[in-house]
């Protein structure tokens, strides 16, 4: 993926207003709890190579094979509001939803990503094994399936890659109808085989589409009025906080009955990703004098800082140690006790707000069966352009306002 520097304004998102709804109309995409996925660190550091390979992640978290084993573990026009219930693949590690694609609808389970803009799946024309592995879209049994016929292809830092070609058909996410250029892969690397999601679903700018001039779900949603508001609010539960109960993305709304407080709007500064400026970091309202770019990014299930300030934030938790470069550990480990036991928390200082992680969430996947020392879901490696993933976002309700000019509204949620 490459990080663009402008988006093509949309003439209609500028007139519309936000508008926060206590109990927004439309259904979810909701979550469902899976008690037998284990944490896997290193599949997590994976996916971020796999997904920014600009950032070059995993030669600073350093991966050989360990002497003695680690655990392991798989990782139209509707009601103007659509809420896409989620499943949980693992305990708050990624989630996915389920859209209908097609006429009659062919269901696909997508990761919705806002670090990411294309929507891509696999086609019944691909028969490598990542493919057989996953729902393939059928072309034939789509009345309103339409030719494309362009190239299209995506290569990560992993060696892994998909390619095929261009196409478009309705895309619905739970009732919001809208006809969408899809990617549709005619050959995956074998590295997706082992994915539960049959592909991505983007929700960053249009500008970091793989095809240029390519317009993305939300472009099109608001483009044709098929949501009220250019919004998706986005609701990740904690198993440790309410058992990973709930969970949804919402679309063309805002469920203020998720959040305390007032949202507090941030001005995205690069229209790519969805990226806004961080101006510090605290350690129980101690500043720690580190701040970047950053960004929030749903398809990411770690918070990846820069080295100092993931230095200084582990300096304050006892029993922290800096392990990235050990090749059987390969990043900062926590005590595990830390999950029942700290009441301290990290927060993150945007647009004049602090925006809390407690430390208990630092802990959060065991080295081995000992259970007494785990992988923290805070990392380093990342200097000047931070990723707050799933570890900030269950935290924090966050909605993705693509409006004129752009901005995410942070709330603490409420559980």
């Amino acid at each position: 993926m490459k990080i663009a520097a402008t988006l093509i304004s949309l003439a209609a998102a500028a007139s519309l207003l936000v508008v926060e709804a206590q109990s927004p109309a439309g259904t979810a995409i909701p979550l469902s709890f899976n008690p037998h996925h284990k944490r896997n660190f290193r599949a997590a550091i994976a996916k971020l190579a796999h997904r920014y390979p600009q950032l070059d992640l995993e030669s600073h978290h350093t991966f050989h094979p360990p002497s003695t084993p680690i655990n392991s573990g798989a990782r139209g026009k509707g009601t103007n509001t659509g809420k896409v219930p989620l499943v949980d693949v693992g305990p708050d590690s990624e989630y996915y939803g389920t859209v209908q694609v097609g006429t009659p609808g062919q269901p696909f389970r997508l990761d919705f990503d806002t670090g990411s803009s294309d929507i891509w799946f696999p086609t019944s024309d691909c028969n490598t094994k990542a493919c057989k592995a996953h729902h393939r879209f059928n072309a034939k049994k789509s009345s309103t399936y339409k030719k494309d016929g362009r190239p299209w292809k995506i290569g990560y830092g992993d060696g892994s890659s998909a390619s095929g070609i261009l196409a478009s058909d309705i895309v619905n996410v739970e009732g919001i109808k809208v006809r969408q250029t899809i990617g549709l892969a005619t050959n995956e690397s074998a590295q997706f085989a082992s994915s539960p999601e049959d592909g991505l679903f983007g929700l960053g700018f249009n500008t970091i589409e793989s095809v240029k001039g390519v317009k993305t779900f939300l472009d099109n949603a608001i483009e044709s009025k098929a949501i009220v508001q250019p919004v998706v609010s986005v609701f990740l539960p904690s198993v440790r906080r309410n058992g990973g109960k709930g969970g949804n993305y919402l679309f063309g709304a805002i469920d203020k009955t998720r959040f305390t407080g007032a949202l507090q709007y941030i001005s995205v500064t690069r229209k790519g990703y969805w990226q806004i400026h961080i101006s510090n970091v605290k350690y129980n309202s101690k500043a720690l004098a580190q701040a970047s770019e950053g960004i929030i990014d749903t398809g990411t299930t770690l918070i990846i800082v820069g080295d100092a300030a993931a230095k200084a934030i582990h300096k304050n938790i006892k029993g922290a140690v800096d392990a990235s470069k050990d090749p059987n550990i390969g990043g900062w480990t926590v005590p595990c006790s830390l999950a029942k036991t700290s009441k301290d928390n990290v927060a993150f200082t945007m647009g004049g707000k602090d925006f809390q992680v407690p430390v208990a969430d630092l802990a959060w996947a065991p080295l081995d069966n000992t259970g007494k020392d785990c992988y923290s879901g805070v990392q380093g490696g990342q200097d000047g352009l931070w990723i707050l993933g799933d570890v900030f976002i269950k935290n924090n309700y966050c909605v993705f306002e693509q409006s004129a000019s752009p901005r995410i509204g942070v709330a603490p949620l409420k559980y």
